[in-house]
């Protein structure tokens, strides 16, 4: 058996130090990209543990989400036929009327998302977007701002949307509950603040888990929560919430108005993001465990 290598563990530890944690987890997703076909549970795996490093990310969500095969020398032939979709889908639209050159890219994204889901209404029947809508709308901003590329960002809003309703729609009404429970766990005396002045039950929900934080966090600190969610649990998005109260736990028990917390809570402050995000991670961890398959 090899001897434990003390340079390379010196180097590990003062990477982790001086805040490269990632260094390791760099290499090791570079090995798990050079699998043929992809290991698409050990990237999930992968996911789940460590943040993923933005060079890769876009690759690894359009695996994970199907957007391209497990099977690399397919992904160029594939990535073909999903731009010749996008224009196919894209022109018949522009034919159609319902968009045009001054359509903003997450209306365009949405009208595309409609017409292939068969829910595009007929052009007399066009009125403001419903909340669903809205929802699609919020994580394509998001979006946006993450992918560069409009076919890329077309394919992972209709994939992520449609990987979150399909494989998490049932769980989304529960995780207020869930969140009551872990918030009893860290701060009670919060926890009985919120639903003594009635704020509990008006917390913004649907802005935190059927949007997924679109619209609250900034995009460098959302990516790494869509990390998560995209290779595989919701749960993460209740963690985000429980750490969101509780970094403004100070604050939120001086308030008396159930209509200011939600004020608040709906634009919080963005230069800590990343600080709330961290710990949300831990926290999920620590009650929810790390995934055990070998990556």
């Amino acid at each position: 058996m090899a001897e434990p290598d003390p340079q390379r563990n010196f180097r590990s530890a003062y990477y982790e130090k001086v805040g490269f944690r990632g260094v390791e987890e760099k290499k090791s997703l570079e090995i798990l990209l050079k699998d043929n076909p992809l290991d698409v549970e050990k990237l999930s795996t992968f996911s789940q543990r460590f943040p993923l490093p933005s060079m890769y990310r876009i690759h690894v969500w359009k695996v994970l989400l199907g957007i391209l095969p497990s099977h690399s020398d397919s992904h160029t032939l594939v990535a073909g036929y999903r731009r010749e979709q996008y224009l196919d889908i894209l022109q018949a639209l522009e034919v159609m009327r319902f968009v045009h050159s001054a359509t903003p890219p997450t209306h365009v994204y949405l009208r595309m998302f409609q017409l292939e889901s068969r829910t595009l209404p007929r052009r007399c029947d066009t009125t403001d977007p419903d909340e669903e809508d809205e929802d699609f709308l919020a994580v394509g901003r998001a979006m946006e701002e993450i992918a560069d590329d409009p076919v890329d960002c077309y394919w992972l809003i209709k994939c992520f949307v449609n990987q979150f309703n399909n494989k998490f729609g049932d769980s989304i009404p529960h995780l207020p509950k869930s969140l009551e429970h872990y918030l009893s766990q860290e701060e009670s005396r919060l926890l009985n603040h919120l639903k003594n002045m009635g704020a509990l039950e008006q917390l913004p929900y649907n802005l935190w888990f059927r949007r997924c934080f679109a619209g609250c966090l900034p995009e460098s600190s959302l990516q790494r929560v869509w990390d998560k969610v995209i290779s595989g649990s919701c749960k993460i998005l209740v963690f985000v919430a429980v750490e969101i109260l509780l970094s403004y736990k100070i604050m939120l028990m001086g308030m008396n108005r159930p209509e200011g917390v939600v004020s608040f809570l709906c634009k919080i402050p963005q230069e800590n993001t990343d600080a709330i995000v961290t710990k949300a991670i831990d926290l999920w961890h620590k009650y929810c465990g790390t995934p055990m398959h070998s990556v």
